[in-house]
C-alpha cells in the first residue's frame, strides 16, 4: 500500500497530467482570443463608470498591472515546467505577444487620454525617469512582438532568434522598477512583482549555466 508520501505524489503527478492534457487541446491562439476580450472589457469599463470617478486612470493603471501580470507569466513557464511538470510552452509566445498589444493598450490610453499631445508626450518621457524607463520596456518590446511568428524563427536561426528574445528580461525588470517608481509611498505589491522577476531571471541564468558547464 502506498504511503502518505507517495499518495500525495501520485495525486500530484495526476493534476499536472491532467493541466498537461487540457493545455495540449486547447489551442495556442485563446491567449489573442482572452487578451482581446479582457483590454475591451476594461475599456468598456471605464466608458460606463465601471472604473471610478477617475476611469482614464483607472484604465491606464489597469491596462499596465495586466502587462506585467503577462511578462511574469511568460517568465514562468519554463521554471514551472522543470519544477512541477506543467508544460506551458506552447502559450508562451502568445502571452508575449498578448502582453505587447496590453501595454500598447495601456500606452496608448497614458499618450491619447491623458497626455493628449505629441510635445507632452515627449516632455513627460524625458523629464519624468518613471516614464523613461517605461518607454524604454515598451521600445525593447517592439522587435519581440514583430519577431514572434515562424517566418522570423526560420529567417533568423533558432540561436540569434532566441538571443533576441532574451530581450524580455530587461524589459520585465524595466516593467516593474516603472511600477515600483510610479506608485506614491510603500506599496508592497511592485516589490513583490519586481522580487518575482529577478528571482525568475536568476533561476533562468543558473539553469543555463549549468547547461553551459554539462
Amino acid at each position: 500500500m502506498p504511503t502518505h508520501s507517495e499518495r500525495k505524489d501520485l495525486l500530484l503527478m495526476d493534476i499536472v497530467g491532467y493541466i498537461n492534457t487540457a493545455a495540449r487541446r486547447l489551442p495556442a491562439w485563446t491567449v489573442y482570443i482572452v487578451c482581446s476580450t479582457w483590454i475591451g472589457w476594461l475599456f468598456y469599463l471605464a466608458l460606463t463608470g465601471g472604473l471610478g470617478v477617475e476611469p482614464i486612470n483607472a484604465l491606464e493603471r489597469e491596462y499596465g498591472e495586466l502587462g506585467l501580470k503577462l511578462l511574469v507569466a511568460g517568465l514562468l513557464v519554463t521554471p514551472l515546467r522543470k519544477w512541477t511538470g506543467v508544460n506551458l510552452l506552447k502559450f508562451r509566445r502568445a502571452i508575449g505577444v498578448g502582453a505587447f498589444f496590453v501595454i500598447l493598450a495601456h500606452f496608448t490610453v497614458w499618450a491619447v487620454l491623458d497626455v493628449q499631445t505629441g510635445e507632452r508626450v515627449w516632455t513627460e518621457i524625458v523629464k519624468r525617469p518613471y516614464v523613461t524607463i517605461g518607454m524604454a520596456a515598451f521600445v525593447l518590446m517592439i522587435p519581440l512582438a514583430v519577431t514572434s511568428n515562424d517566418l522570423s524563427l526560420r529567417k533568423m536561426g533558432a540561436a540569434s532568434w532566441r538571443k533576441l528574445h532574451k530581450l524580455s528580461f530587461p524589459v520585465a525588470v524595466l516593467g516593474a522598477v516603472h511600477y515600483l517608481w510610479l506608485v506614491k509611498g510603500f506599496q508592497i505589491e511592485p516589490i513583490i512583482y519586481l522580487a518575482v522577476i529577478l528571482s525568475l531571471i536568476l533561476a533562468r541564468m543558473k539553469w543555463n549555466r549549468a547547461r553551459a558547464v554539462a
